[in-house]
């Protein structure tokens, strides 16, 4: 838990120096909060400290402070300071004392916490840390993006306090944390600092010709201190983003101690956790094997069975082990990080999805290739090759990299495996998945494309290729840059042989296992309905996972209509 309340003090000289209290108001107050990480103040008991300062030698440095309330900083508001030599009081006054309230995520009463709403129309995207982020804002229960003309801080300020921490650090333009997809909401925002939420400053609607997704606002809000970078450390890297992940906690005997971690369960999730408590950013690469890196200083495993969903603060607020339990215990074993400022984020493009769709009823003696790809369903072996066809629901996916950091495969080109039907080498195993699912979430049909070549097709006007697979070239896609899958090549679809006419939901997730890091794993996922009705196929409602509001996204899961389709 953070310090919420105690006695204001300033930075003077080497040392520390109190403000007098005199004419201190609320306002003064929230601009303090807001500074230390805190949404919102509340009265504090001043009689509590008056005894214990009264025992205290305080050194007055400010002696009047005038803020508004909106600034985002103390030294932003009209101050007075002591004058160097007069002997400095404060009468029938004390040193300023105050109380904070902090936001949701910073709290251990959760009855309490309920009643702190934070906003749920407002959000933010892409950020390795919590408090920073692209701001999203909700409207007709679809996200989209702000345009960075005129966004300062004073409107940054009211995105973070509404979201529950303090003031705005940082009020960054053009895109820094990543483009947003959809629809750009609200340009030229100007909010005093009061409001409650960005919805009540004046803003101006978009024109298409007004903003473009590389003018996303996003925030850096400033949080409480929570002390969490002190209990974790990395040694042995070349760099201070790297190393084998050591947590400071109880060993066997209950002796706080630095230890490492158990390697076995430790994946891509369990290193943004620490790449974030390290504030070091998102997560590069999750490491199993650490025998690389320097072991002069080697330490005892004191922790294993680390599982986390990425997006606690700590690996202390993951699932782990009572007791250790390791059974590679040898400190090359031990997991490892390697953490990077930025990151890549990979999303679909929905409504090319839509556009592209149709049904082909491909012979079987074309279809050799694919089979050897494992791209039909299973019942295709029973076929009698060569004769007869297979039916195949057929798509165009484009997948964009909107992050800001280029997505290249996990593996080094020294274990690509070539491909000698299609020509070419893969150089991840699943890359991603297409599955059709019943109206119950249960999988009737799925086409998991093995593995891509990944590559350039084509760019955002002024950004160049640089990925292509011909000649045993570079893979991956470039930030601004996307890579086409025509609805013609092969394996680019769902073998439907055995689908049942009906309703479905078509699911296309990317990088399912999280095998390459990425700034936003929410929006991997794709959804659209599917009608069949056994000779021709419609999609419609296209969306990535975390473009609808939650009501949308029920009335999305209820929209099978007639459920006569009992397959499982």
């Amino acid at each position: 838990m953070p310090v919420t309340e105690g006695v204001v003090e300033v930075k003077y000289k080497d040392g520390w120096a109190q403000i007098c209290d005199v004419g201190w108001t609320a306002k003064n107050t929230r601009v303090v909060c807001g500074m230390m990480g805190f949404p919102h103040e509340k009265k504090v008991n001043k009689n509590f400290y008056r005894l214990y300062l009264e025992r205290q030698k305080n050194h007055y440095h400010i002696h009047s402070v005038a803020c508004m309330g909106t600034e985002v900083h103390l030294a932003a508001c009209p101050l007075e300071f002591s004058k160097p030599n007069s002997t400095i009081s404060c009468d029938g006054g004390m040193p300023v004392v105050v109380s904070c309230i902090p936001g949701p995520l910073f709290m251990q009463n959760t009855a309490f916490k309920k009643k702190l709403k934070t906003s749920n129309n407002v959000r933010l995207k892409g950020g390795a840390q919590p408090g920073e982020g692209r701001v999203e804002v909700l409207k007709d229960n679809e996200w989209g993006t702000v345009c960075d003309d005129r966004w300062n801080l004073q409107s940054a300020s009211v995105v973070c306090r509404e979201l529950g921490f303090g003031s705005a650090k940082e009020a960054l333009t053009g895109a820094r944390m990543g483009q947003g997809m959809g629809p750009i909401y609200m340009n030229e925002v100007k909010c005093v600092g009061q409001e409650r939420s960005i919805w009540n400053c004046p803003f101006r609607n978009i024109t298409s010709e007004d903003c473009k997704h590389s003018e996303d606002a996003a925030v850096r809000c400033n949080l409480p201190h929570m002390g969490l970078e002190n209990t974790i450390r990395l040694t042995g890297g070349r760099t201070r983003y790297e190393g084998r992940v050591e947590v400071y906690g109880p060993d066997e005997n209950g002796t706080e101690t630095w230890g490492l971690i158990c390697g076995e369960t430790w994946t891509t999730k369990e290193a943004m956790v620490a790449c974030r408590q390290l504030g070091l950013g998102y997560a590069n690469q999750a490491v199993r094997e650490t025998w690389y890196w320097d072991s002069s200083n080697i330490t005892d495993m004191v922790m294993s069975g680390v599982k986390c969903t990425g997006s606690e603060l700590a690996l202390s607020q993951c699932q782990r082990h009572k007791a250790v339990s390791c059974q590679k215990s040898a400190a090359k074993f031990a997991a490892g990080v390697i953490c990077s400022e930025t990151a890549s984020d990979l999303i679909l493009n929905a409504p090319l999805v839509q556009q592209t769709v149709y049904i082909e009823d491909r012979p079987l003696h074309m279809l050799y290739c694919a089979a050897e790809e494992d791209c039909l369903s299973k019942s295709a072996a029973k076929a009698n090759w060569p004769y007869g066809h297979r039916r195949l629901l057929r798509f165009s996916s484009q997948i964009e990299n909107i992050g800001r950091a280029d997505f290249k495969p996990k593996a080094g080109r020294h274990s690509w495996v070539w491909h000698a039907c299609h020509g070419h080498y893969h150089s991840m195993d699943i890359f991603t998945h297409y599955d059709l699912l019943s109206s119950n979430g249960t999988k009737v049909a799925e086409g998991h494309k093995a593995s891509f070549c990944l590559e350039d097709s084509d760019c955002q006007e002024g950004i160049s290729k640089r990925y292509e697979c011909a000649n045993f070239g570079d893979q991956g896609i470039t930030v601004g840059c996307w890579d086409l899958y025509r609805h013609d090549i092969d394996c680019q679809w769902i073998d439907i042989s055995d689908v049942k006419p009906g309703n479905y939901i078509l699911q296309i997730v990317i990088n399912p296992n999280f095998e390459v890091a990425e700034s936003d794993f929410t929006n991997n996922a794709m959804k659209c309905n599917c009608k069949y009705d056994g000779n021709r196929v419609w999609l419609h409602n296209c969306h990535n996972g975390d473009a609808f509001s939650e009501e949308a996204e029920r009335r999305f899961e209820k929209y099978p209509g007639q459920l006569n389709n009992q397959i499982s």
